[in-house]
């Protein structure tokens, strides 16, 4: 294990949230407000330590699969707990516990919120609470790989510990190339809607913080009606942008690389947007009564199923008030999630794919014993050692998410409140149902509730591993014998 290479990324990470407090800073002067003051002290912590880690750069800077686990957890875990800082700091959000909320909230791209007023908040803090969704989306260690020159070897593991999806491959042969275009992929799409959302009359700031939101599939709005006081082209607008940062950049990378056929032969790409097409069909035509106007059926249909698969977490409606097919279809689509590679949350759907097609293989296998089957992902074979990973990740989250009902249930709230409130932050979605609906929020948790699905926020953006290790003793034992010798 090596420790000081863990502090060093650590400490570069907090670096970089030190500069990304800049730019709120730049809010509070445009609209004279003397919140961002509070984001100075902050920054100041955040910048000295990040030079504080340059200054003692380790002498080996390999970062093996244990070191990336542990650097990654620790630095969303560092972020979040500064990132909070400022909102305590101004007053705005007075009790530090459901600033952590806020803040892991943004970072981990889920959109839960424990604020009953967005709009008492000044512009800079409700920059910062968007912005941390830009920030969390691609991954803020993806960004430090693509500023910072790290050296050594094995930091393919850093990318791998943090970007959602069941694998993770080089774009290019190196590593900071890689990093630098997904961010030039996720920078140009975010640039892309700010200015169409301009183009149609939408205010500056609201353009910017909802096309954060969007990028980051995290749901964060700076009304408190989120989505439903824009225009209806504003709002499809955005749903399509949803839609968008939620398939694997795999095939944006291919489409600049002109290579189409592979682009649209993606498999995990077809079945997302044929299951947002399905879910958008039935859910229109199971609302259609209640709604009852077939075009702002469709839309909010479209607009609350882009937001959900994607994990968005934004809304136009109260889908709380939808029959319970509709409700249900929605439930679903909280656990299916976007594409793996994207800025969505969920298993992600090629996940689910393959477990189908697993499900499949065995009903085969036991009316024909002596058939051997592989499951088949754009035609070709799943290595037998990634299939396994894929059940063990199912197991571990629905255990995870078992114990997390368990212990939100013991405020013996409704189940529907209990099931989702778990089910909207292990799946970095945002709103579930009842209590904790698109109209409500999480502020009337207890704390141990609040302290549960801030685990699970972190547990869910992280793909569970990177923070699960932290309560493995044996991990921290081999950190001393190493430290020691």
């Amino acid at each position: 294990m090596n420790l000081s290479v863990i502090f060093y990324i650590v400490g570069q990470v907090l670096g970089i949230e030190g500069i990304a407090m800049a730019l709120p800073c730049v809010v509070a002067l445009i609209y004279h407000e003397r919140q961002g003051l509070a984001f100075l002290p902050v920054i100041a912590v955040c910048l000295i330590l990040g030079l504080i880690a340059r200054i003692r750069k380790p002498a080996r800077m390999e970062v093996f699969a244990r070191e990336s686990l542990i650097s990654v957890a620790l630095a969303w875990i560092a972020i979040s707990l500064l990132g909070a800082l400022p909102f305590v700091i101004c007053g705005d959000i007075p009790h530090y516990l459901n600033a952590v909320f806020e803040t892991v909230s943004g970072f981990t791209t889920t959109g839960s919120s424990i604020l009953t007023d967005v709009e008492a908040l000044s512009h800079c803090m409700l920059f910062w609470r968007s912005f941390t969704h830009w920030i969390g989306g691609m991954g803020i260690l993806v960004l430090m790989l693509a500023v910072i020159p790290m050296g050594g070897g094995k930091t393919m593991n850093l990318m791998r510990a943090e970007s959602p999806g069941p694998s993770v491959g080089k774009l290019v042969p190196k590593m900071k190339t890689t990093a630098r275009l997904l961010y030039q992929i996720y920078m140009a799409l975010t640039i892309a809607e700010i200015l169409i959302l301009i183009i149609t009359r939408m205010p500056v700031f609201d353009a910017v913080c909802i096309s954060f939101g969007c990028a980051g599939t995290g749901g964060f709005g700076v009304l408190n009606s989120s989505l439903a006081s824009y225009t209806p082209l504003q709002q499809v607008i955005a749903a399509a942008f949803m839609v968008l940062f939620g398939v694997n950049f795999t095939a944006y990378f291919y489409i600049i690389s002109k290579k189409l056929k592979l682009a649209f032969g993606m498999e995990e790409v077809r079945v997302y947007l044929g299951v947002i097409a399905a879910s958008v069909v039935l859910i229109s035509i199971n609302t259609y009564r209640v709604l009852g106007s077939a075009l702002p059926t469709v839309r909010h249909a479209f607009i609350q199923v882009a937001s959900i698969i994607t994990t968005s977490g934004f809304s136009t409606v109260d889908f709380n008030a939808w029959p319970m097919f509709s409700k249900g279809l929605l439930v679903i689509l909280m656990f299916i999630g976007a594409c793996a590679g994207s800025t969505g949350g969920g298993l992600k759907v090629s996940r689910v794919i393959v477990l189908a097609k697993s499900v499949r293989n065995e009903l085969r296998h036991a009316v024909q014993p002596r058939e051997v089957r592989q499951v088949y992902l754009d035609r070709k074979a799943m290595d037998p050692n990634t299939t396994i990973s894929i059940y063990r990740y199912f197991i571990t989250f629905m255990l995870v998410f078992v114990v997390s009902v368990v212990l939100v249930s013991l405020e013996n709230h409704d189940m529907s409140t209990t099931l989702t409130s778990v089910a909207a932050t292990l799946n970095n979605i945002g709103p579930g149902l009842e209590m904790v609906g698109p109209s409500a929020n999480y502020e009337f948790l207890s704390p141990l509730s609040k302290i549960v699905l801030i685990a699970d926020m972190l547990v869910g953006r992280l793909e569970l591993m990177p923070v699960l290790i932290l309560g493995l003793p044996l991990a921290w034992k081999k950190a001393a014998r190493s430290s020691r010798r």
